[in-house]
């Protein structure tokens, strides 16, 4: 059979069966001085208080790193929890909304219950993503044979081709880039978790010092040391629960390009796996782009956010730079991007808060500067100024996309229930 004549869809049986009932994290910081182990127990005991469970009702567990994190049987002997099902899987930028869809599958298949999905790192004060750190004394074994031969040693330069082939295919400027840097910038200023709370220019971020080109210095992603945390149960059962229910309408898990073991060599290099990701995503969430309200496009670069972006489907392809540099993603515009600052500002999690940050939208419930009314809630002002709203009017949908390299990639559509 011809892989197009294979149906993956899933709206008969799972689109909105599904729900995120608990998110939890630890404060974003550097210098925790705290293992991955102390940080994955507090973040998953955040979330498990979020949902108004008890640890007994958590009987599955899932996990993410790069070799730079503890097991799940650890944290769950930690926690108290005896678990029907766990793994933990080697993986980093598109890992949540993966493990979201396992999390389902496992809970169809009746392997368990209620899924903690958790990423720990310390990912400043140990193990550094950008390739310094303990991570450079590795040694060189298996496929970096040929990717640091050609100085392709941090996520900037490995995907760095994709960038300038997007620039030369497509008249991309590095000044369109940075419009995603500054709308970030505006929304982690109104966030008091964020790690990098000031608003910046575009002049600030073309004057920063260039790491890769075309890469400056403020078009990468903070380093920080956080743990994070997701929990999925059924609908029927979310109803019972604390907070408000977000349904999971679709779910795309590490979908790639072909011949992603030679991606350089099978082009066109300036498309990305969300170009075959959107053919699975849209059709089971049964809407598309112009329905989304909000999204969390994985922004390790301001390039890989615009990057998906296009992808998706939100403009046509090459019209990426016009779309993040028009407005659109702000808060206040017709779409706003990673409305709490998301990699560039808030925190490096892996792609876990940019899912944490949609649950909280479209439960209406972000934890801003806006006052706390006599029901203990907070009161939205919408008012999106330095210091004072985050919270997007009257937000049902959103997407999230998610970020591996170029040629992988995962996301998910979540709807207020």
């Amino acid at each position: 059979m011809a892989q197009s004549d294979t149906d993956a869809s899933t709206p008969k049986y799972l689109r909105n069966k599904y729900a995120i009932v608990g998110v939890g994290e630890t404060s974003y910081r550097r210098g925790s001085q705290e293992t991955t182990r102390n940080l994955a127990t507090w973040a998953i005991n955040n979330a498990i208080d979020d949902a108004g469970l008890t640890a007994g009702d958590i009987d599955g567990m899932l996990s993410y790193s790069g070799n730079d994190s503890t097991m799940s049987t650890f944290v769950a002997g930690d926690l108290g929890i005896r678990l029907n099902f766990y793994m933990d899987v080697h993986g980093g930028g598109s890992s949540t909304e993966a493990l979201i869809g396992i999390a389902i599958g496992v809970i169809e298949a009746g392997m368990c219950k209620t899924v903690a999905i958790f990423r720990a790192m310390n990912g400043y004060t140990q193990v550094r993503i950008g390739g310094t750190g303990a991570r450079s004394a590795a040694p060189i074994i298996g496929d970096q044979v040929h990717m640091r031969a050609y100085g392709w040693q941090s996520a900037g330069q490995n995907f760095a081709p994709t960038f300038m082939r997007h620039m030369y295919d497509y008249g991309t400027t590095p000044e369109q880039l940075a419009h995603v840097k500054v709308a970030h910038s505006n929304h982690a200023s109104n966030n008091p978790k964020a790690y990098y709370k000031n608003r910046v220019t575009v002049e600030d971020v073309l004057n920063s010092r260039l790491i890769c080109k075309p890469l400056h210095l403020l078009d990468c992603c903070v380093e920080t040391d956080n743990a994070t945390c997701v929990i999925v149960t059924t609908a029927e059962r979310a109803k019972d629960m604390r907070q408000h229910p977000v349904l999971i309408r679709s779910v795309v898990g590490r979908c790639s390009k072909p011949r992603p073991d030679m991606h350089y060599q099978y082009g066109p290099i300036s498309t990305v796996a969300g170009h075959y990701a959107k053919d699975i995503l849209w059709p089971n969430a049964g809407v598309g782009p112009e329905e989304i309200q909000a999204t969390g496009s994985y922004d390790a670069f301001t390039f890989t956010a615009m990057l998906q972006l296009e992808d998706y489907g939100f403009c046509k392809k090459g019209e990426g730079g016009d779309y993040v540099s028009s407005g659109i993603i702000n808060l206040g515009g017709k779409r706003p991007n990673n409305t709490s600052g998301g990699h560039l500002c808030e925190a490096y999690t892996h792609g876990m808060n940019m899912v944490i940050e949609n649950t909280r939208q479209l439960r209406h419930d972000v934890d801003d500067y806006c006052p706390v009314g006599p029901d203990g809630k907070r009161q939205h002002t919408y008012d999106y100024s330095e210091g004072k709203c985050w919270q997007v009017r009257d937000i049902e949908i959103t997407a999230n996309l998610g970020w591996a390299n170029p040629l992988t990639g995962s996301a998910m559509v979540l709807q207020r229930s």
